[in-house]
């Protein structure tokens, strides 16, 4: 039997939503019935990744670094919708691919920079205005404001040699999904991560034939994680149906982590 999830009427914004995976995940929520906003730097890959999604599809070119964009972005998606009903934490960057002594500072407070602090600019915006929204109803009739999915890593549970700041990172969204979670617990609004192995998107593709090796030695399944694989399992923790599973981190790794 094939379940579909009815995401119709709602509204998501998707970060770094011109690349691989964000494109791949608002496909889903599209597809879902969803109308989603883009949040990108990248204005060429953003009008392609529109034109690609469709009429529900929109775009927002910002820096989520920039506190004042990110509020400005969060204000316009309310007025333009009326309300924000799911968030995906996606923006990320690789950085450097080093040993630490061989690493610049630079590069290590870019990774954390786009990675956790530009999530949490985002989360704090997007969070701040589902809190003044009426709730919606999950199938059992509980109060659902808006569900909050981060992607994570499966690097930020394990940490990863020569990947220092970009585990720091994921780790540190991890436990920035958690806190959040605990926060809002009571409020209606869901907030869980995902963490997957590497997917073949263009991040996969900056790393060497030797890294690649490597990392997919560490994978029992013994291969990439598929875009659609990520998608779908988003796509159940941005609907309605997941009312009870907040601060939940749930594993994409295939067999790498069990935990």
């Amino acid at each position: 039997m094939s379940v579909r999830h009815d995401l119709s009427g709602r509204h998501a914004i998707v970060t770094g939503g011109a690349g691989g995976l964000g494109r791949g995940i608002a496909r889903a929520l599209i597809e879902a019935g969803a109308s989603v906003e883009l949040w990108d730097q990248d204005a060429n890959s953003l009008a392609q990744a529109v034109a690609d999604l469709g009429r529900r599809a929109s775009q927002r070119q910002l820096d989520i670094r920039d506190v004042n964009a990110v509020d400005a972005a969060a204000d316009a998606a309310v007025s333009a919708h009326g309300r924000i009903d799911i968030l995906i934490n996606n923006a990320g960057v690789l950085g450097e691919v080093k040993p630490i002594w061989e690493t610049t500072p630079e590069n290590f407070q870019r990774v954390l920079q786009v990675n956790l602090f530009g999530a949490y600019l985002v989360t704090r915006a997007v969070v701040g205005r589902m809190l003044r929204q009426e709730p919606r109803r999950s199938p059992d009739g509980h109060p659902l404001r808006g569900h909050v999915v981060n992607i994570a890593s499966i690097q930020g549970k394990e940490g990863m040699a020569l990947a220092a700041a970009y585990s720091a990172s994921k780790a540190g969204l991890i436990a920035l999904t958690k806190s959040v979670a605990k926060e809002t617990a009571k409020e209606g609004i869901i907030v869980t991560a995902v963490t997957p192995a590497a997917a073949e998107t263009a991040m996969a593709r900056e790393i060497s034939a030797e890294r690649r090796a490597d990392i997919m030695s560490r994978i029992p399944m013994g291969r990439f994680v598929e875009v659609p694989e990520v998608a779908r399992l988003v796509l159940w923790l941005s609907c309605d149906d997941c009312s009870f599973s907040t601060g939940g981190i749930f594993d994409l790794s295939g067999g790498r982590a069990t935990y």
